[in-house]
């Protein structure tokens, strides 16, 4: 049985998933949204294609782990015996010519770590969606791979014949294999490999050098950091909500999305994170993306966007897979694009905050910048109290989302906070007056003075997780009487044992049976905020018990079994560990 027991490897124009044992299940190329060469993930029970396994015969068990501060993931897989194969999986990434070097490539370095394994190499891709199979010719050292709009060349130093009829054989040496564009390798592979390797695990240590860490949960910080970065498309600034599809919210459930695009919703927590951080390059690279969209954002911003700032992204149903474990459907695009969300304007403006406020970056923000999120702030303040889809997507009913009027605020008052901060005095008083009208409206109709608590949307009874943000988005204070009600709401309402639930009310699929990551990260930094530091500590720690045996987040958890559901790794999870630890972790002090 399929689960997300799963590495991640990458370099910000592609990435692979790897299972516990070493197979390649899910990559796209030629970038993080392109058709699924690898989609064992998806295809159901099927071996014939989608995935690239080095076998062991006899298999006894399996051990997985990165190399420290790293995205290079090492697989040992043992045999009866007690002899043993080691696999090394990265995408280089390192600097050269003064520039990213991140080609379309995936290195798989094996390794006798113990005596000498009988192996097999089944390299099998796939394209139009698990649809077809390529054409293969063959050199004395590689085999192409010729698809409709792709031609992959797996090159190596292992015997091509065996690759090619996947022959079974006694490793007694190391080996490489590089499989990526159809070009010739300037050098030999042993070189080629050993210095991607070597440069590529410089990169990282290197990059994670200059992260700002917590002084605790560094390690979960790092590994969460890194993800982010894996999940950002260098070339245009985007990140990804997670690097798969339809991977189901919970089984069968139907709940099934493709997530390889990016959403502004996530925009000011992503870069809220990078700023922790201290990833100032990928976090002006993301600011970028944001002001591109907010330059062409013409009537109205969508939700979503694709990679490279594609503003279609059309979903339809794939039948040539079958589905994770089964339970389809496997959609591509997404029809969020289509959605009326307010909540974008805020969410593209507070994003775009830090440039005029953060004196390391490259480009900073100035007057031309600032009146193109007045454009935005314009849009806010007239959608504040209309009918949306709402932070959570609703695709059959539009009400006046609490979280999307507060965003609409937030628009507004950051834009004041900019038009100080350029000495810009008119536009100051002009914005700070509309987010004093704006926030007036939204506290006395979102607000429920019977049960004390804000509500989800506007006259409404009901409750959902983004209420929790209220205080994060300094629309209240922590300790303001209404935030506390709402929280004491939001506990008895979506709490399920250790995790919250986003909402409980019927949408539609039903009632939500898993509980959304991100709400309980919200919920522990709700519990900080509030004085209650230990419960929130406590059930940090639990989140973290969580994560997969290599320290990564799906979309959801099952309150009760603690199994990961959704799609996979999920940008927003990670994001939320980062920044629940940088708020709770002791003082460097503390050790200093």
């Amino acid at each position: 049985m399929a689960d997300l027991n799963l590495g991640v490897v990458g370099n910000s124009a592609i990435s692979a998933l790897i299972d516990s044992r070493g197979t390649v299940v899910w990559s796209c190329l030629p970038r993080i949204d392109g058709d699924p060469v690898f989609c064992r993930l998806l295809n159901g029970s099927r071996d014939d294609c989608g995935l690239f396994a080095i076998e062991v015969d006899d298999f006894a068990r399996a051990e997985q782990r990165y190399l420290r501060n790293t995205a290079i993931l090492v697989t040992t897989l043992y045999d009866r015996s007690g002899a043993s194969l080691e696999i090394t999986d990265f995408a280089p990434r390192f600097k050269q010519y003064g520039r990213s070097f991140r080609p379309m490539s995936l290195v798989r370095r094996l390794h006798p770590a113990g005596g000498a394994p009988r192996i097999a190499i089944r390299l099998r891709p796939a394209h139009s969606y698990g649809a077809g199979r390529p054409e293969r010719t063959r050199g004395s050292n590689h085999i192409r791979y010729v698809m409709p709009d792709l031609v992959l060349r797996c090159t190596s130093d292992a015997p091509i014949s065996y690759i090619w009829d996947e022959v079974p054989f006694v490793l007694e040496r190391p080996l490489d294999i590089v499989l990526g564009p159809d070009e010739s390798l300037a050098r030999s592979i042993t070189e080629t490999c050993g210095r991607f390797f070597d440069d590529t695990r410089d990169y990282w240590r290197e990059w994670c050098r200059y992260l700002s860490l917590p002084l605790e949960w560094q390690e979960a910080v790092i590994r969460a950091a890194i993800t982010l970065k894996l999940s950002n498309y260098e070339e245009s600034g985007g990140i990804v909500a997670a690097m798969t599809t339809s991977l189901p919210e919970a089984p069968d459930s139907g709940r099934n999305w493709d997530y390889r695009y990016c959403w502004l919703r996530d925009a000011y927590f992503v870069v809220r994170a990078l700023n922790r951080l201290g990833a100032t390059r990928t976090m002006e690279g993301h600011i970028h993306y944001i002001t591109n969209i907010a330059a062409g954002g013409g009537e109205r911003l969508q939700p979503v966007y694709g990679i490279a700032l594609e503003p279609d992204l059309a979903e339809s149903e794939v039948p040539s897979l079958a589905g994770y474990r089964g339970m389809g459907p496997v959609r591509r695009g997404n029809q969020a694009h289509e959605h009326v969300q307010n909540d974008v304007y805020g969410s593209a403006v507070m994003a775009a905050t830090q440039a005029f406020f953060d004196e390391r970056l490259a480009s900073p923000g100035g007057v031309r910048l600032f009146e193109r999120l007045e454009a935005l702030g314009e849009r806010a303040a007239l959608a504040f109290d209309r009918p949306d889809a709402g932070l959570w997507e609703f695709r059959s009913r539009a009400r006046v989302h609490t979280f999307s009027a507060v965003m609409c605020w937030a628009a507004c008052d950051r834009l004041a906070k900019i038009a100080g901060r350029l000495s810009l005095a008119d536009r100051e008083r002009y914005w700070r007056g509309e987010a004093t009208r704006l926030h007036a409206a939204v506290a006395e109709r979102a607000f429920d003075p019977a049960r004390g608590t804000f509500t989800a949307s506007f006259g409404s009874g009901t409750l959902d997780a983004s209420l929790l943000l209220l205080h994060d988005l300094r629309f209240v204070a922590p300790r303001d009487p209404r935030f506390l009600g709402t929280l004491r709401a939001v506990e008895g309402a979506l709490r399920s044992g250790d995790f919250l639930y986003r909402y409980v009310a019927a949408d539609d699929f039903g009632r939500p049976e898993t509980s959304f990551v991100v709400c309980t990260f919200w919920y522990v930094d709700a519990l900080c905020a509030v004085g209650r530091r230990d419960e929130a500590r406590a059930l940090f720690e639990t989140l973290l018990a969580c994560r997969n045996p290599l320290g990564l987040l799906s979309e959801d958890i099952d309150p009760g079994t603690r199994e990961l559901w959704g799609n996979f790794p999920q940008t927003y999870s990670m994001v939320g560990l980062i920044n629940s630890a940088m708020r709770l972790s002791e003082s460097w002090s503390a050790v200093l």
